[in-house]
């Protein structure tokens, strides 16, 4: 069965995936380009916690994984969208990279015990690892 001249597995994954790039790419750059801004609030944000020496180590980490989360999911959309076979490895990797900075963020909000920016992340997760669970198929 076809929708908007795709198979319906197809444009499921290329969603999931879009969906993914749009996250993970605007969270990304808007820490490149607000820099100094994020750092200063994860600063205070994790003052009390064992993460609070970290802090400034940890930033450009959190900062790549989401940047190269993004950016891999698009372009494997755009393979998608073209029909070239590597377009489901790239956009899976995309998919597994979001899923590690979603972990990470987790395991930083519940280091600073802020359960409710935790709870957050939850929804993000687990439509990441549904959307990586579609290539599987």
């Amino acid at each position: 069965m076809e929708l908007l001249g795709f198979p319906i597995l197809l444009l499921v994954k290329i969603l999931f995936t879009t969906f993914n790039g749009i996250l993970f790419t605007q969270s990304g750059l808007d820490k490149v380009f607000h820099y100094q801004g994020n750092l200063d609030y994860f600063k205070d944000h994790f003052k009390k916690s064992p993460l609070a020496s970290t802090v400034e180590l940890l930033m450009p980490v959190i900062t790549l994984l989401e940047t190269s989360a993004g950016l891999i999911s698009l372009v494997g959309v755009v393979l998608l969208l073209f029909g070239n076979d590597s377009g489901s490895t790239t956009s899976a990797l995309g998919m597994c990279l979001g899923g590690v900075s979603l972990t990470c963020l987790f395991f930083g909000q519940r280091l600073a015990q802020d359960y409710a920016g935790a709870a957050t992340l939850v929804p993000y997760f687990l439509m990441t690892m549904a959307g990586l669970v579609l290539y599987m198929f």
